[in-house]
């Protein structure tokens, strides 16, 4: 779902974090000789061994067709980069699990270039998977939504999205961190937060928000722990951590990629989409997961054919567009900040005219004031949705050795095992529990679904494009349009706008944890209509390459992992 401020958690559940990665890390047959590897400097690190902190999937294809390293050698130096600063050194904790038969299904890819060529640019390419999309327990990794109630359970099979990216030749190296069920079970509980994971941690700046729910995707993507991850979004969850973790992420239009095999929080809402470091690696990884799944009805409803993302990637994707800019609440950061990113709203709309943009500025949506006060219509739904999603959920495994098979087994199963699903003393529930008290798809529940849709689409976004005949809307990634964006299933890309300066006052939050802070990022997001992502995505392209911003400062130090690939090739 959205955002909070961080706490700490549980002792004993950041144990059993801890614990399970660190018997991982232990296991001979997945890391062979990690132990003992020198370390580079990033001076030793050059064209031949790229900076696994920046290195792209162009890049990294390069390197694997000229044989220079091999796809078993960048999963070996990114279980080590994982171990430098997971939960050792910075304990980021962005990471729950890494796939024990990953050094298997490398090795198999490498052999398969050789003799037969690679199947797609993702061929041999590690990425990670939020902790709520399925993978089959054959392979020997859980699917817990960051909650012990699924630790050990079954699944039916791979998710619709782990099916198309293991076609494509992707390598799915292990299960990132996030907060519990997609941050829908207690509002009071911090972002990035889960029973099994621990709390994760912006990799920025100490104790900071890493937003979430897509907490651990976005701060795995930031430094460089994976080649690539993957987030799901309800309202917000790709787009604020990937604007607080200095990266790209694309919120697809619902339908556009499979939810099947996800666990869930509502349909009408629910979507899967990239979150990596660079616009043309979130373009491939779209280009991969979209399309149609017969296990997802909402998939049929996309256009027949999926564009090949990539070719949106031109520098001149803004020429001869139109590009309006909402300014009613168009950001919402404490008000002490608000002119660090209103100052760099006005520039970046400056460089998208010099782009070759007509930019309108502002423009109204006529359904403005209602998106503001949406929130309550807004959780009805996804509360009904998700008494209903999850109960199918549970009750879809082949097994579940905590038994719970609805959510009214899951708020006793978590009051019985408060050393797992506590944190601080706090039950944590209330999301939980008046889900539970929802009646179900009434007539009430369809009256506020079709509200809902008007208020942000019809009269919302689309009103706002078609009024001005415009391509596109841009504003802050952490202002107020993924609200109507989700509400009405639209699409969002989100890349790099800033970061705050570094005499900034730490804002803390519950349990002491920081936003803003010195140093941390902001991004900046382009919404669109159904069906819109390869406008979007050029838009993106051409705004990251004239602007750079990502590369303008890098994650703590104390948070950058050191081990790179001319560590771990030929040792």
């Amino acid at each position: 779902m959205r955002l909070s401020m961080l706490v700490f958690p549980a002792l004993l559940a950041t144990l059993h974090a801890i614990q399970s990665l660190d018997s991982v890390f232990a296991s001979s047959q997945l890391v062979n000789n990690l132990k003992g590897l020198s370390v580079s400097t990033n001076a030793e690190v050059n064209a031949k061994f790229p900076d696994l902190y920046e290195a792209s999937v162009l890049e990294l294809q390069e390197g694997l067709d000229k044989g220079t390293f091999s796809s078993v050698d960048l999963v070996k130096t990114y279980i080590a980069r994982i171990k430098e600063v997971n939960t050792q050194g910075p304990a980021l904790r962005a990471v729950i699990e890494i796939s024990p038969t990953v050094l298997d299904v490398a090795l198999a890819l490498d052999k398969e270039r050789k003799t037969g060529g690679k199947r797609s640019m993702l061929h041999g390419i590690p990425i990670l998977l939020k902790d709520n999309i399925a993978t089959l327990a054959s392979e020997g990794m859980n699917t817990t939504a960051g909650s012990y109630s699924l630790l050990g359970s079954v699944v039916p099979d791979d998710a619709g999205v782990v099916k198309r990216l293991r076609k494509a030749g992707a390598i799915i190296l292990g299960k990132s961190n996030l907060s519990e069920f997609a941050y829908f079970r207690d509002w009071s509980f911090p972002s990035g937060w889960s029973g099994r994971g621990g709390q994760c941690f912006n990799a920025y700046y100490n104790n900071t928000d890493p937003c979430g729910s897509s907490s651990g995707s976005g701060v795995a993507a930031s430094i460089g722990l994976s080649a690539l991850t993957l987030g799901t979004e309800t309202d917000g969850s790709i787009t604020c951590p990937s604007s607080n973790n200095n990266i790209v992420g694309i919120k697809p239009t619902v339908g556009l990629t499979s939810r099947a095999g996800v666990v869930p929080i509502s349909e009408h809402q629910d979507t899967v989409g990239p979150m990596t470091r660079s616009v043309a690696d979130a373009a491939f990884v779209l280009s991969a997961i979209a399309g149609k799944d017969t296990n997802d009805n909402y998939t049929l409803a996309q256009p027949s054919t999926v564009p090949d993302y990539s070719k949106a990637l031109r520098a001149d994707a803004f020429k001869g567009k139109h590009i309006g800019v909402p300014r009613v609440n168009s950001t919402n950061p404490p008000s002490a900040n608000d002119i660090v990113m209103n100052e760099a709203l006005e520039n970046a709309i400056q460089i998208v005219r010099e782009l070759g943009a007509t930019v309108i500025d502002p423009v109204e949506l006529p359904s403005a004031n209602e998106i503001l006060n949406v929130g309550n219509a807004e959780l009805f739904i996804l509360e009904t949705d998700f008494k209903i999603q999850l109960g199918e959920y549970y009750k879809s495994l082949a097994k579940n050795p905590s038994g719970v098979r609805s959510l009214a087994d899951l708020i006793v199963y978590n009051d019985a095992h408060p050393e797992l699903e506590e944190y601080q003393g706090h039950e944590g529930q209330s999301i939980l529990r008046e889900s539970q008290s929802t009646t179900g798809r009434n007539s009430t529940y369809f009256k506020t679904l079709s509200s809902n849709k008007d208020v942000g689409g019809k009269r919302g976004i689309d009103a706002a494009l078609t009024a001005n005949r415009l391509d596109a809307l841009m504003a802050p990634a952490l202002g107020w349009l993924t609200t109507p964006a989700a509400i009405a299933g639209y699409p969002i890309i989100t890349l790099p706008l800033g970061f705050y300066p570094n005499d900034t006052l730490p804002q803390p939050g519950a349990g002491g944890i920081y936003w803003p802070a010195p140093g941390v990022p902001f991004g900046l997001s382009f919404v669109g209509t159904t069906w819109s992502e390869f406008n979007l995505i050029g838009f993106a392209y051409a705004y990251e390459q004239k602007t750079k911003t990502r590369l303008q400062k890098k994650a703590k130090v104390d948070a950058i992992p050191k081990t790179q690939l001319i560590d771990v090739v030929g040792h």
